[in-house]
């Protein structure tokens, strides 16, 4: 016989105060459990210490990620705290994710009410919640459907086979549709087998080839080589990132998304923006394109639409969904009406102009202080960034300052090629939070001196 595994066994034990009624009814049991729970403080929850939690991660998870040694326990607004109660300023946001901070009341009350009434039925059913986040973003994108996932691959996978059944629906009878996909450098567009055949990086995707073939990288930018293989006539659809987050922030320009616009347009491809990252609020508007006035056949999102929750979107005109039929494409979990009551309430929130001014604003105010404080450092190339979505490119590797900021109490990412610090705070972000943030920078320079 085989080794048996010995599992912890649990006990429920109820309090004093609770009043379980068990009344008999012609011989019928019928209970109910009527329970008074003081909401916990989440700065006061228990945690298992910093050390004991890496220990068991290194023990029973597997090894995908390279993380920070830090244990993050608990959270309010801009702020992060581990199990032993240090504070860092969070400018990270789980990766441009939360962008209403930690315990923002109204997303609470969404998530807390909806808990209670209900939180998954799966799509073989109809549900208040999808159909009512949906409508609010055709109200406000040039969409006019659109597809639930549970993330920004899933998004992008979605993209990649509603491409190639759009062209195989408008192309009836021929019989080699248009099936390949162009993509650029620097391009992140999801780790999923599809989406990663997208992404330029060759580490990410070498070990798992053979990949989806018919994806071909261009040079981000370069208009005349996008146009002619455009015009080949075997292009399915351009997936582009109108501001490239995981490749170093860097921005499209007008002129590039309009010349990929004309071309697809007259050679029947489809134009896919990415805006996982840079869409919803994170740049100062609510999508990022709408600042280059071009606009997409297919727009992927997901990072911060449900504060924190997993999901994903496709939005689609209605000239791609019309060749999307019943069966073509599914998921088990997306748009639950848990997750979609909490997008809710973070578009309405995002979704305000004086909101969105104030992302401007303070991105504007924290791109002039960095200059101020860090432009004349040696080791700073550039800064740039739009809105709240901010790179500071190096000479050196950005780990050393990223450490040492960590290490002060700032929570910042990296980007690009290892070189560039990204900054993707939350958006209620203050502008006495940006400054001390700054602050820290500065004071954290030294760090990239391989004398110090």
């Amino acid at each position: 016989m085989g080794s048996h595994k010995l599992y912890p066994s649990f006990s429920l034990s109820v309090s004093p105060a609770t009043n379980l009624r068990r009344p008999l009814n012609n011989g019928r049991v019928n209970a109910s459990l009527n329970m008074d729970v003081e909401a916990p403080n989440p700065l006061k929850l228990k945690s298992n210490g910093s050390n004991e939690v890496i220990e068991k991660d290194a023990k029973f998870i597997v090894a995908t990620y390279a993380r920070a040694p830090v244990v993050l326990s608990s959270g309010k607004g801009c702020k992060l705290y581990d199990p032993e109660g240090r504070e860092f300023l969070d400018c990270a946001a789980g990766i441009a994710v939360n962008a209403l901070g930690h315990g923002d009341p109204d997303w609470l009350r969404a998530v807390t009410e909806q808990a209670s009434i209900l939180t998954h039925v799966s799509n073989a059913y109809y549900s208040s919640p999808q159909a009512e986040l949906a409508e609010r973003l055709v109200g406000n994108s040039f969409a006019d459907r659109v597809f639930f996932t549970n993330s920004g691959t899933e998004a992008n996978e979605a993209a990649i086979k509603f491409s190639r059944k759009f062209q195989r629906f408008i192309h009836p009878d021929n019989k080699q549709p248009a099936t390949e996909f162009i993509s650029f450098t620097n391009s992140f567009h999801g780790r999923t087998m599809g989406a990663l055949a997208l992404t330029s990086k060759e580490h990410y995707r070498s070990p798992f080839e053979p990949v989806m073939p018919g994806v071909t990288f261009l040079e981000y930018g370069n208009i005349q080589a996008a146009i002619d293989l455009i015009r080949n006539g075997m292009i399915a659809a351009v997936f582009v990132e109108p501001v490239q987050g995981e490749g170093g922030i860097y921005s499209a320009t007008k002129e590039f998304l309009q010349a990929l616009r004309s071309a697809c347009d007259d050679a029947g491809s489809l134009l896919v923006f990415d805006e996982v990252q840079c869409g919803l609020g994170r740049t100062g508007y609510l999508w990022a394109h709408e600042a280059y006035g071009v606009f997409p056949d297919m727009m992927t999102l997901a990072k911060p639409l449900a504060g924190g929750l997993p999901i994903g979107a496709t939005l689609v005109t209605e000239r791609v969904a019309s060749a999307i039929a019943h069966g073509d494409h599914g998921s088990t979990f997306a748009g639950s009406p848990f997750v979609c009551s909490a997008a809710i309430s973070v578009f309405n929130k995002i979704a305000n102009p004086s909101f969105l001014s104030s992302v401007s604003k303070k991105g504007d105010y924290m791109k002039e202080l960095l200059n101020q404080k860090l432009g004349g450092n040696p080791h700073v190339k550039e800064i740039r960034g739009w809105g709240l979505m901010i790179g500071i490119e190096l000479d050196v590797t950005a780990s050393r300052l990223v450490d040492a900021c960590r290490n002060s109490g700032l929570l910042v990412l990296t980007a690009g090629k290892g070189n560039v610090v990204r900054l993707v705070p939350p958006l209620i972000i203050s502008e006495e939070e940006l400054k001390h943030a700054a602050e820290i920078l500065h004071e954290c320079l030294p760090a990239l001196d391989n004398s110090n």
